[in-house]
């Protein structure tokens, strides 16, 4: 399994995963989860997956066939749509597709796979948007209301994000939310693990303003997340019934 969280935010956005994949408990192993798509100064896009690696790869692996196809169009690469909307489109069709074809070619077996993805960017002259992106290739959009978007093992960094995040949180504070909603979930759930990629993207920069992958035993997050626990472990004990 995996987790993957993005934050749509007036300033920009901050999107971050992990990259556990588990197929057992004797069969761990690494891969991105975080994908970019970036024309500087006229568009950014970056996919976060979960789910089937068979599937989400292979998704990425046309998606890019679709971008350098010399045939390539406005309805087939997502580097020449004409809005986000339409780059959600496309993303979900291609999801979609290769959902059915692996469906397919399991059927036999009496098994199934899925996956979902979060997609986010902003092209030149257009808002910045974030999309989640299920299995069947429908959609739904981040909001004022709901200014960010969970996939994978979502529940244990949740509560966090309910209550820190809003629209008007600051790119920094965002950041110390993603990484705190994933360190509660690292903690609780054994099928997401480290290392973690984390991508900020400021509001009208069409292009990833800050990455950075962050390592098992990073010094800066061990910190952060001692500090967390022992805030918690003090409010807790404050705290009158």
């Amino acid at each position: 399994m995996t987790y993957c969280v993005g934050l749509l935010l007036n300033d920009g956005m901050v999107m971050l995963s992990d990259t556990r994949t588990n197929a057992g408990l004797d069969n761990i192993a690494t891969y991105r989860k975080m994908f970019q798509f970036e024309v500087p100064g006229e568009r950014i896009i970056v996919i976060l997956t979960a789910g089937s690696l068979s599937i989400t790869q292979t998704t990425i692996a046309q998606l890019r066939e679709a971008i350098e196809d010399p045939e390539a169009t406005p309805e087939t690469s997502i580097l020449q749509a004409p809005t986000m909307l339409k780059v959600a489109e496309i993303i979900g069709s291609t999801l979609s597709r290769v959902r059915a074809s692996v469906d397919d070619k399991l059927a036999t077996m009496r098994q199934g796979a899925s996956a979902s993805l979060i997609v986010g960017g902003q092209r030149k002259g257009g808002a910045m948007r974030l999309f989640l992106v299920y299995p069947e290739g429908n959609f739904i959009e981040a909001t004022e209301d709901t200014p960010f978007l969970q996939i994978g093992e979502h529940k244990y960094g949740k509560p966090i994000l309910d209550r820190v995040v809003r629209p008007q949180t600051s790119i920094a504070d965002g950041q110390k939310a993603v990484l705190l909603s994933m360190d509660s979930t690292l903690r609780s759930n054994l099928s997401v693990g480290m290392p973690l990629d984390l991508a900020v993207i400021d509001r009208d920069a069409m292009r990833v303003t800050m990455a950075r992958r962050i390592e098992a035993g990073d010094a800066d997050f061990r910190t952060m997340s001692e500090a967390w626990s022992n805030a918690l472990r003090d409010s807790f004990v404050k705290v009158k019934i």
